[in-house]
């Protein structure tokens, strides 16, 4: 099976729309500040992008804050193509607990991390949907540990289960991880060394 080049993909789309006159609308799950510098930076010459933080699965909460507030530092500091929007969605660990009940000790990249990936993304898929948003994707796939060909899966089923498009992309790739240590450190953003949950802590 011929695996799909996800960022060639991209560049197509972002060379379709690039001389329209109004710039598509984009519901951007984000993270944490340092994956979505480099993110936003691509993506605002193309899109109006709204920023979402939902990440139930961090934490604890002090840490859940700490990223929050450092991607609202990013967004006020860095100087984007664009102006950027952000929505942030309520805290809600429990949901996280939820989905990964019997999982608890299963490794990274295992399905508990799947079934995190499409709750954050089965959030920004609604809202996308119920604000007209043109597009809907996530930062994720710039991670070095997290599997692009399964965010890619998830957001293309619920691009068809919702009936708004998502932004298919591997953000790593064409140096974007590079890049976005380089803005980490420009704007000496708080880098986590853990993925967010509490198993992922231990």
């Amino acid at each position: 099976m011929t695996r799909v080049n996800y960022s060639k993909e991209l560049n197509k789309l972002l060379c379709s729309i690039k001389d329209l006159n109004n710039k598509p609308s984009l519901l951007l799950h984000c993270c944490c500040a340092p994956c979505s510098s480099y993110v936003l930076e691509y993506l605002t010459p193309y899109f109006d992008i709204t920023a979402l933080f939902y990440n139930p699965n961090i934490f604890p909460e002090s840490e859940y804050n700490l990223r929050l507030q450092e991607l609202k530092r990013l967004i006020n500091q860095m100087n984007f193509s664009s102006s950027v929007d952000l929505i942030e969605e309520k805290y809600e660990p429990n949901k996280f607990l939820e989905i990964s009940a019997g999982l608890e000790s299963d490794p990274e990249g295992s399905i508990r991390c799947l079934n995190c990936y499409y709750l954050r993304l089965l959030k920004t898929a609604t809202l996308a949907k119920s604000n007209n948003f043109d597009f809907f994707t996530t930062t994720l796939t710039i991670s070095l540990y997290k599997n692009a060909d399964k965010l890619n899966e998830i957001g293309g089923k619920l691009a068809q289960e919702f009936g708004v498009r998502y932004l298919f992309s591997d953000f790593k790739k064409k140096e974007g991880y590079k890049r976005s240590l380089e803005l980490s450190q420009k704007y000496n953003l708080y880098r986590q060394n853990y993925c967010g949950c509490k198993f992922s802590k231990k």
